[in-house]
């Protein structure tokens, strides 16, 4: 599949905005033999008085940008032409809980994609009891760990409604699991919180998703946000596995990643700092178009 992708955030602020320093995580990927991207603009106005392009300890793309002069408002453009290649699906052996916990003693890699990173806690993530038991209920510990995780984003997808108004950026997952409402960073947060109590490596994936209009309706442009998955270590064999609890699916060719972490903290868009007084407001768009 080759997509266009196109993504505009705008900060507007009530007064002037002086000495702001703001990290980017909107690009998507390069993944050798699952994502290629083959050309990329991320373009930040008023123009910075400083940026830098570099990656991050996750290997994700970050653009660092600092702005010294007084401006009112800023906005972030990013576009992009990335083709993603289907997966192969699961090879290897499959192993339970208990297999996988053996194989994770056995685990002395720290670098980025080592599952250590990812039994938690995090900067967001602590454990949640009402989670872990919600966990332990959806759970066969005989199944194998991609069985698993198929079976808990199942099960969570069914428990949570999708309601955008129901949560902020800012919520927690356990508020938003009290309500049994929120979003996919909240569905993904919640979820990377049951796998960790199973003692499953759980991280956040933030990326893109091609959504397609109803039977009938027409597709509107720019009207797509940021998507955020989940991924799943299931040992040695099968590696990091990555499913959609918003969607009750693994990923397959709609999703394009642009970062991984332990939680959204890790890979949020905008993350940063600026001198102001006031409130601001925040607007997003994003369209991803497949080229035919």
């Amino acid at each position: 599949m080759l997509y266009d992708i196109r993504l505009t955030i705008a900060h507007r602020y009530a007064g002037s905005a002086g000495n702001g320093r703001h990290l980017l995580r909107v690009l998507p990927r390069q993944m050798p033999g699952r994502q290629r991207v083959s050309a990329h603009l991320v373009d930040v106005t008023p123009h910075p008085d400083q940026r830098h392009d570099s990656v991050d300890f996750f290997g994700n793309a970050v653009t660092t940008v600092t702005h010294l002069e007084a401006h009112s408002e800023m906005s972030i453009r990013m576009s992009s032409r990335v083709e993603i290649t289907a997966s192969p699906g699961f090879a290897g052996t499959q192993l339970d809980l208990a297999e996988l916990r053996g194989a994770l003693t056995e685990h002395r890699a720290l670098n980025a994609a080592s599952p250590l990173h990812f039994l938690g806690p995090s900067p967001r993530l602590r454990p949640i009891a009402d989670i872990a038991d919600f966990a332990h209920m959806n759970c066969d510990p005989a199944a194998p760990v991609a069985q698993t995780v198929a079976r808990l984003g199942e099960a969570l997808h069914h428990f949570m409604t999708f309601d955008a108004s129901a949560t902020t950026v800012d919520t927690d997952a356990a508020e938003a699991f009290a309500k049994q409402r929120g979003v996919c960073q909240d569905l993904s947060h919640i979820m990377i919180l049951a796998l960790q109590s199973l003692g499953i490596p759980a991280g956040y994936v933030s990326g893109y998703l091609r959504t397609l209009p109803p039977p009938g309706g027409v597709r509107l442009e720019g009207v797509d946000a940021m998507h955020a998955w989940v991924q799943a270590w299931c040992g040695p064999d099968q590696g990091w596995v990555e499913y959609d609890p918003t969607n009750a699916t693994f990923v397959g060719t709609d999703h394009i990643v642009v970062g991984y972490g332990r939680d959204y903290s890790d890979v949020s868009p905008v993350i940063g700092y600026l001198r102001s007084s006031g409130k601001q407001t925040n607007s997003q768009s994003v369209d991803v178009a497949c080229v035919d």
